[in-house]
């Protein structure tokens, strides 16, 4: 269970039975799972209900009243009767790095982080709650070992927190949502590293993972709608139907004579470039463990060509992700999920955690 006080809060540990909640910037998303295997899962419950940005971003006390109400929404329309429950924590307000220690016993692990992390994290020690995970021996030198650290501020992790709980239900761990979304995203017995892109509405959540843990991890400031505000002021049309042109055309040069492409090329170059430099950075940390693939999840699965748009850009096959790959889901809740269900990767990677002690 969380130690709401203590400095080094438990980003990272799952606890007994529980839902997934993810707050997106447009949508609330509820899952619920029960596993049937060592990687597999049925889906037992699910919720996906719109929100306007503009609550999820509110810090008014009417804000957060709003917001609750679309939870509980969330939470009613599912048949979710669980009350412990897991939470994502946006990219925006988390800092996940990985670093190199020298190799050594638990005991002494959990001493020198504890000493030692305010090298590694952007923000003062006494105003965060850190976690961290041992990834394991070092990828590029044998005589270390790597751990995951993650870490985010006080302020914001109990406000969180208080704001879940009061809605009447018990946070029993909180994860950052790029580590969730590997979870979900890796195929099982992917020996390489890979590229995971999650383009959301205003941001992109990137991991270069190794095996199935994440190795990179960052946020790109681009989204969906960075691509409508180009499509409006290069194609002069509407929001609405700059969206639509995007989600229905996509990246073709051969569709509209090319014209949504050519709107939103300079901002995707600039997306392009931001992906290379990550490449380049984990080949330098890592120089034998080249990027086998780009998987491509939330709304870069779903825009017309733009994997192939990567791919030429970056020389890294890319593919569509399923965040869905180790889950058993009814016929009927295939078909309503129907064009939403590239956007749970967060969720789902969240309600697959494991009851580490």
């Amino acid at each position: 269970m969380l130690l709401y006080n203590e400095a080094y809060m438990k980003l990272l540990k799952g606890l007994g039975s529980f839902f997934a909640l993810d707050i997106g910037t447009s949508a609330v998303r509820v899952v619920q799972l029960s596993p049937t295997g060592s990687d597999s899962w049925n889906l037992v419950h699910y919720a996906y209900v719109p929100v306007d940005e503009k609550i999820v971003s509110s810090n008014s006390a009417e804000g957060a009243r709003r917001l609750g109400e679309v939870i509980m929404t969330a939470v009613g329309q599912s048949g979710i009767k669980e009350k412990n429950i897991v939470i994502g924590l946006p990219s925006s307000k988390t800092f996940t790095t990985v670093i190199d220690v020298p190799t050594m016993g638990e005991v002494e692990l959990r001493n020198t982080i504890k000493y030692q992390v305010d090298q590694y994290i952007p923000m003062a020690v006494e105003d965060s709650k850190v976690d961290w995970a041992l990834l394991g021996q070092s990828l590029h030198n044998p005589q270390q070992q790597e751990v995951l650290l993650a870490s985010t501020a006080n302020s914001y992790s109990e406000e969180r927190l208080e704001f879940i709980e009061g809605l009447g239900f018990n946070v029993i761990a909180a994860e950052p949502d790029p580590i969730a979304m590997v979870r979900s995203l890796i195929p099982a017995g992917v020996m390489d590293a890979r590229l995971i892109i999650d383009v959301g509405e205003q941001s992109t959540n990137l991991a270069i993972t190794f095996g199935d843990t994440p190795r990179l991890v960052r946020t790109i400031p681009m989204g969906l709608k960075s691509l409508i505000k180009a499509a409006v002021q290069n194609l002069n049309v509407q929001d609405d139907q700059a969206r639509q042109f995007i989600l229905k055309f996509g990246l073709a040069p051969d569709r509209l004579e090319g014209q949504v492409y050519h709107s939103i090329e300079s901002t995707l170059d600039n997306f392009a470039s931001e992906l290379v430099k990550s490449i380049k950075f984990f080949q330098t940390r890592y120089p034998n463990t080249p990027v086998g693939g780009i998987l491509l999840s939330g709304f870069a699965a779903i825009v017309p060509q733009f994997g192939e748009y990567l791919t030429a850009k970056t020389g890294v096959t890319s593919f569509i992700a399923n965040p869905w790959q180790k889950i058993r889901v009814a016929q009927s809740d295939q078909q309503q999920l129907g064009s939403i269900a590239s956007e749970f990767a967060t969720v789902i990677g969240l309600a697959q955690r494991r009851n580490l002690k």
